[in-house]
């Protein structure tokens, strides 16, 4: 048993701590989906032969991940931090920028990369795509890497048996990690404003789902512009709702967070370099505890074992919030589904914008009448937002004026950068005036009779002009 003040002063060392900084980068993270186009498996042999191609053309990427096969899942360049990666199986590449002060140079990089993959994968049939669900998941081989974290990642997420009485509703899509794809920025922030950029940018959730849509579980859900949050909600994930979401409350102060952070639950840890596994349990009661049992990965199999808890196990705490606290002094936001490539950098220049413009913002939210006050938390005006009809309560001339507000809001802050960045922000206004999303869009083109290989082609095409 470990005291709780002792956990409490190494979770406020972890992630409050390091926001006493002046720091103020960028960090992109973009997963994408591999497609087959002979609507076959993705071909794995194809993709391990792409990652060889690109280390040779990039002689500065090392190899930062292999799994047990052998196989390279990881490249890391140590001068930029840029990596190229497979995220949870070898159906999805991610493209993680190093950080930067501006979005330009990321921009040119990632269009670089993207460029030479895609280029590649083409001469086998395949290609790339800008959709947050892959619409071809149902050809794929839908494995984790062979590798510590995502076979721990998908044991966890199969490991719905145990939660007998547990009061929710688990989907049967475990291996979801393995056919979706989101687009993550990471920003700095400091302590003084922490409290107030979780607060106002959990609030913009609902605008955020409005805006970024893009993930419609082709051939069996054509309803939801998103269906990414269910996957997430109705997982082993989403034992403790805490540990996924919005956050739907407002925090006071410091001490509040703090009482979040206390609140979430934990599913891992390691021991010699290997995952254990255990039932999703609150971190405070993991701590009173002699000892967990849980289940080690070993040569093929999975044996039980118990584990000693210690204070250092903090750092295996996976929260999956749409915005959530790193032990970096970044907050990172989550909630949004990769783009089509050509709009890829919207989504991070949305979130810089608005950075710095936390009252203006907070002074929009409070005025509204046309979703907010309405009876409504963010966490339930998104699941409305995500859906491909808006409720008719919701007047659509006035919302796509709120969703403006704040797109101009951060192209205001973006133009106080004087780097031109604001540009980045046309798709948003684009979508603002046609009253749409990718989501809405993907949908709108099957009820059209649009051939899904035209879509898929339509958002995997990248214009490297700005």
């Amino acid at each position: 048993m470990i005291d709780e003040e002792i956990i409490r002063n190494k979770l406020y060392a972890e992630f409050i701590k390091p926001t006493n900084q002046k720091k103020n980068f960028i960090g992109i993270e973009i997963e994408i989906p591999i497609i087959n186009l002979d609507k076959k498996a993705v071909d794995f042999d194809v993709v391990h032969e792409i990652t060889a191609k690109f280390q040779k053309q990039y002689a500065d990427f090392k190899s930062d991940g292999i799994d047990y096969d052998g196989n390279v899942f990881a490249l890391k360049n140590p001068k930029t931090d840029d990596m190229v990666c497979y995220d949870c199986s070898y159906n999805n590449i991610e493209f993680a920028m190093g950080r930067e002060k501006e979005l330009f140079s990321i921009h040119e990089r990632f269009a670089e990369y993207y460029s030479f993959v895609k280029e590649s994968f083409e001469e086998h049939n395949h290609t790339l795509t800008g959709m947050g669900i892959n619409p071809y998941r149902k050809y794929n081989v839908n494995e984790p890497i062979p590798s510590e974290r995502y076979l721990m990642l998908y044991h966890h997420l199969q490991s719905v048996d145990n939660y007998k009485n547990t009061p929710m509703y688990f989907h049967n899509y475990p291996e979801y990690g393995m056919f979706s794809s989101a687009s993550q920025v990471q920003l700095d922030v400091n302590k003084e404003n922490l409290i107030q950029t979780i607060n106002v940018f959990s609030k913009i959730e609902p605008i955020k789902a409005l805006l970024f849509s893009n993930s419609v579980l082709y051939g069996e859900n054509n309803q939801f512009t998103c269906f990414r949050d269910a996957l997430w909600e109705y997982s082993t994930h989403g034992v403790n709702p805490h540990n996924i979401g919005v956050y739907d409350v407002d925090f006071k102060d410091i001490d509040g967070l703090q009482s979040y952070l206390e609140s979430l639950n934990m599913y891992c840890v390691m021991r010699d370099g290997a995952y254990i596994n255990f039932p999703s349990i609150n971190l405070l009661e993991y701590f009173s505890k002699e000892y967990v049992h849980g289940e080690i990965y070993c040569r093929g199999h999975y044996r039980e074992i118990d584990i000693k808890p210690c204070v250092n196990d903090i750092k295996y705490l996976r929260p999956f919030k749409f915005i959530n606290l790193t032990f970096r002094g970044t907050v990172e936001f989550r909630s949004i589904c990769t783009q089509p490539i050509n709009d890829s950098m919207c989504v991070a220049a949305f979130h810089l914008g608005l950075k710095d413009k936390l009252d203006e913002l907070e002074e929009i939210i409070e005025n509204d009448e046309v979703i907010y006050h309405k009876g409504y938390t963010a966490g339930e005006l998104r699941k409305l937002l995500i859906q491909d009809k808006i409720p008719e309560f919701i007047n659509q001339k006035e919302l796509s004026g709120l969703a403006r507000n704040i797109v101009d809001l951060a192209a205001d802050g973006l133009g106080e950068r004087g780097i031109g960045e604001e540009i980045f922000l046309k798709p948003l206004y684009e979508r603002i005036k046609n009253h749409s999303n990718p989501g809405k869009d993907i949908i709108q083109s099957i009820q059209n009779g649009i051939e899904i290989e035209e879509i898929i082609r339509d958002y995997g095409k990248l214009d490297i002009t700005i």
